[in-house]
């Protein structure tokens, strides 16, 4: 292909080959770079754990009895009303938590495989060990993820749930923990998830900019707060149908 280009001069001149392409968007450019996926992954992170937050305050109105845990539960499905229609809201949030969980995943995935092909061979000295939760936060994750299809398969479509009663939210929760395998699901998972935020929250607060040498404690300690309290509230659940509290 003859290519025609205007040089200083004014002149046109002939040039063989194929167009040059494009040069990548500055979004393209930040994606591609290490900062970028460290920052989708950070702020992915921090969505869903305001969507936990809110799920599990919602979650502990299961203590205040039948009625008021399916009343949340006619509420969810009426979020936005009358603006929107019956589930819109619900469907939104969903669309918003499905793509920060991707975003999440696949930055993440992409950051391991790129420290691994950094580094191809062993290290000659032992680096020291890294706490429990930071060796572990592969393996939470891909716990989480096989957790998250089971809590959907569980408690949305009701579809591996037992004795489920379709519009039932609270009887539902029941019937789940009222099963042995359902209790070791749910708690072993809650314990990768309190993992991967005590760990997750202090890189996020690090990668954004928030962290530093005279906010390091305090970060620290705020993860530590906040991973033992979502935790709790969501192990709290299944332990109170074990106990016969909610029943």
């Amino acid at each position: 292909m003859v290519l025609a280009t205007r040089t200083r001069t004014g002149r046109t001149a002939r040039t063989h080959g194929r167009p040059q392409a494009r040069p990548p968007s500055v979004a393209r450019l930040f994606w591609r770079s290490t900062l970028g996926k460290k920052t989708v992954m950070a702020a992915s992170g921090l969505i869903m754990l305001a969507y936990l937050t809110a799920h599990v305050m919602g979650n502990l109105k299961v203590f205040f009895g039948p009625e008021e845990f399916n009343a949340y539960g006619h509420w969810l499905r009426e979020m936005g009303a009358p603006v929107l229609h019956r589930e819109w809201g619900l469907w939104l949030v969903r669309i918003l938590l499905l793509a920060a969980v991707a975003a999440h995943a696949v930055s993440a995935c992409q950051l391991s495989r790129r420290d691994i092909r950094a580094r191809p061979t062993a290290y000659a000295h032992k680096r020291p060990r890294a706490s429990y939760a930071t060796r572990t936060m592969r393996w939470g994750g891909f716990i989480l993820g096989l957790f998250i299809v089971w809590h959907l398969l569980d408690l949305t479509t009701l579809t591996v749930n037992e004795n489920a009663q379709p519009g039932r939210p609270y009887e539902n929760v029941v019937a789940t923990f009222s099963t042995w395998y359902g209790n070791v699901i749910y708690i072993t998972a809650m314990l990768a998830l309190g993992l991967h935020i005590r760990h997750g929250f202090h890189s996020a607060a690090q990668t954004l900019g928030v962290g530093g040498a005279a906010r390091d404690r305090a970060l620290r300690a705020a993860a530590d707060l906040l991973a033992l309290a979502l935790t709790a509230g969501f192990i709290a659940v299944p332990v109170a149908v074990l106990t016969g509290v909610v029943s």
